[in-house]
């Protein structure tokens, strides 16, 4: 029991270590970066891929996985930039319906026992073409209400590091502390134990989901507090961004294994690495694949841990 503590621990702790040594790394080429504002400049896009992070380690939870979460905060964006700045009750509707569209797609994966990956997959090229007719083009405008919360200024703290703590802390919250949380890691280790208890399969697939369309709404509208415009394919990237964020944050695609704090600081690693990997003046090209490589050198020692903890048992 004792060796299990301590290697979940060790789990949390690697891609806290993993981010500390990267932030310290960024001090030493640029100290100037180890202020106020080199903070904000170094997270600045921290808080819409932490959202995002936070919408696919829910739906990792229960054991799916979610490939249109790019299009979907891309279809967010277009919609902040256009409707909810222009006319927001139409926008807020469009937005319910995209979140009730979401909770839907957790019942139709279930209820037809579905791959998630084929559904999601083809979920995005629906979110994708709707992204398209709102913006067919680059433009559009924030809400001055969303562009004044993501470049508001904290006294003590850059707003991107105070509003991943939030993040992380809500996410913990619901996740680990609530019964809903309980109930949706429950169904990712042993759905069938769930179901002889008693719970509802159905509702509480409906309600993950739900759950991480409404993050990933949050995600688009920050994105576009940021950018103060949208563009159909502003965070395509997000698809993949989002996933090594919950593995490299110590998540699993199976088995229930979710840490949300770990997910926003392995959002957060991932977003520093960018800016990292362009103080070595490396070539854009080659900073997804340098991303990848941290991404299996954290696996790797995920690995080495699991091994010690099934020799510890063994004994």
């Amino acid at each position: 029991m004792t060796f299990r503590l301590s290697s979940d621990a060790l789990r949390l702790a690697i891609p806290a270590l993993s981010l500390t040594l990267l932030l310290a790394a960024v001090f030493w080429l640029q100290p100037r970066a180890m202020s106020y504002v080199g903070l904000n400049l170094l997270f600045n896009l921290a808080v819409p891929i932490a959202l995002a992070t936070i919408a696919q380690m829910i739906v990792m939870a229960v054991n799916d996985l979610d490939l249109s979460m790019g299009a979907f905060v891309s279809f967010v964006a277009c919609v902040t930039a256009t409707f909810l700045r222009d006319a927001p009750v139409i926008g807020v509707l469009i937005l319910a319906g995209a979140i009730a569209t979401y909770a839907g797609l957790g019942v139709v994966i279930y209820l037809r026992n579905l791959p998630s990956i084929v559904v999601t997959l083809g979920m995005s090229f629906v979110w994708g073409g709707l992204a398209v007719l709102l913006l067919p083009a680059p433009g559009g405008q924030a809400p001055d209400w969303v562009r004044w919360l993501m470049t508001v200024k904290p006294p003590l703290a850059p707003m991107a590091i105070v509003a991943s703590i939030v993040i992380a802390l809500v996410a913990h919250l619901l996740v680990m502390r609530s019964s809903l949380g309980v109930l949706m890691r429950g169904i990712g280790g042993n759905q069938r134990s769930v179901e002889r208890a008693g719970w509802s399969i159905v509702g509480a697939r409906a309600s993950a989901y739900g759950l991480a369309g409404l993050f990933a709404v949050l995600a688009g509208i920050a994105l576009v507090g940021l950018t103060t415009s949208a563009d159909a394919n502003i965070a395509l990237r997000y698809t993949l961004l989002s996933i090594a964020g919950v593995i490299l944050g110590g998540g699993e695609f199976i088995g229930g294994r979710v840490s949300p704090i770990g997910a926003v600081i392995g959002a957060l690693t991932l977003t520093l690495a960018g800016s990292f990997l362009s103080f070595l003046r490396i070539s854009p090209d080659w900073q997804i694949g340098a991303q990848g490589a941290i991404l299996i050198i954290v696996l790797a020692l995920r690995l080495m841990l699991n091994r010690l903890e099934k020799r510890e048992k063994r004994r």
